[in-house]
Order: C-alpha cells, then sequence, then structure tokens
C-alpha cells in the first residue's frame, strides 16, 4: 500500500466493506468515494483504479501473514505451535477485519492480469513455508504424516474456510476456535486408534 497514510488506509477499508457487501463487479469508484466522503476526483488521485485497491488489499494481508510465519519460524518455536500461530493468525483476522479477509478469498481472479503472478507469488510462498514446518514436523517425530502436501492443504482448508461461517462477536473468540480446530487436526476426532474403516 502506497506508504499506509491514513487516508489510503480509509479507502481500503471503505472498499473492502463494499466489495464484501455489494461483491467487486457491482463496486464502482463512485461507490468507494461516496463511502470515504470524498469526490471522485480526489479518490483518483490516491489511487488508479478499484484494481489497484484489490492488490493493496491481497497483498497487505499476504504480506502480514507471511511475515508473521517467518517470524515464529525464526524463533525457533515447534512445529505444532507454528501451525496454532497460522490459525490464530488467520481467526484473528476474521475477527478484526472480516471483509478484508474475505476479499482476499472470495476476490483474487479479479486481481487485474500484471498483477496476478505477483500476488499468486506470495500465496504460493505462504504455502510452500507451511507445507516445510508440516515436514518438519514429520521429520521429527511430531507429526504422523504420508503425504506433506496433502496434508497442509487439508490444514489451509481449516484456516480458509472459516470465513463463509466466522462471524465476530460469536459466542466463542477467535483465538480459543483456533485453539479447538488445532487440537482436532493434530488429535483428530476418533477415541481411539482405530485404523481405516474396512
Amino acid at each position: 500500500m502506497d506508504g499506509g497514510s491514513s487516508r489510503h488506509l480509509e479507502i481500503v477499508q471503505a472498499a473492502a466493506r463494499l466489495f464484501d457487501e455489494r461483491g467487486y463487479h457491482h463496486t464502482s469508484m463512485d461507490d468507494i468515494a461516496t463511502a470515504v466522503g470524498i469526490k471522485k476526483p480526489t479518490l483518483y488521485h490516491h489511487v488508479p483504479s478499484k484494481g489497484r485497491i484489490l492488490v493493496w488489499i491481497h497483498d497487505d494481508l499476504a504480506d502480514r501473514l507471511l511475515t508473521r510465519l517467518r517470524e515464529r519460524i525464526g524463533s525457533g518455536a515447534p512445529p505444532a505451535a507454528i501451525l496454532l500461530g497460522v490459525l490464530e493468525d488467520h481467526l484473528e483476522l476474521l475477527d478484526r477485519e472480516p471483509s478484508n479477509l474475505r476479499c482476499y478469498y472470495e476476490h483474487r481472479r479479479e486481481l487485474p492480469p500484471e498483477d496476478q503472478a505477483n500476488s499468486r507469488a506470495r500465496r504460493d510462498e505462504y504455502f510452500a513455508a507451511t507445507l516445510k514446518v508440516v515436514e518438519d514436523g514429520g521429520a521429527r517425530g511430531d507429526f504422523a504424516v504420508t503425504d506433506p502436501r496433502l496434508t497442509t492443504l487439508a490444514f489451509f482448508g481449516i484456516c480458509n474456510w472459516s470465513y463463509q461461517w466466522y462471524r465476530p462477536g460469536g459466542a466463542m473468540s477467535a483465538k480459543a476456535i483456533a485453539v479447538s480446530f488445532w487440537q482436532c487436526f493434530l488429535s483428530g476426532v476418533a477415541a481411539t486408534c482405530t485404523g481405516p474403516a474396512p
């Protein structure tokens, strides 16, 4: 995001809310300008297009998630704790910035063509770093993993699908939900280990 000025942040928050409520294609620059309380020419002074706003939303979240993951890996935390942190990051973003995170998931195909490769590279790096955490957990004997890539895809299925149902202010806090998911992911749901069904 260009400098992270308060006006730019205001534009991003207003646009994310409108994209979430109305859909990306049904939101105009006029709508965004009205939501921010400025004239459309002033909005164009700050941003050239709504596509650029979508890039800001996507890349800002991707960079924050990747930075947090790198910090945990760099701290030497055990793999299980790192995965819990990833879950907490996603749920906390849903709690604090639900519209932004839903835009990240729902509208990445609407990113301008010239930005899609760079944004995809951010997502791929995040996935690869998490996959390495799963592989390290298997190598340490912390995880019983036969296919680390499938395991990582299943893990992100838990993270990413939460935006479909999670709403801030529910009975459980974002952190409590993250811990519950983490326990289920690590331990499974079977009362005893009986092996696969015949």
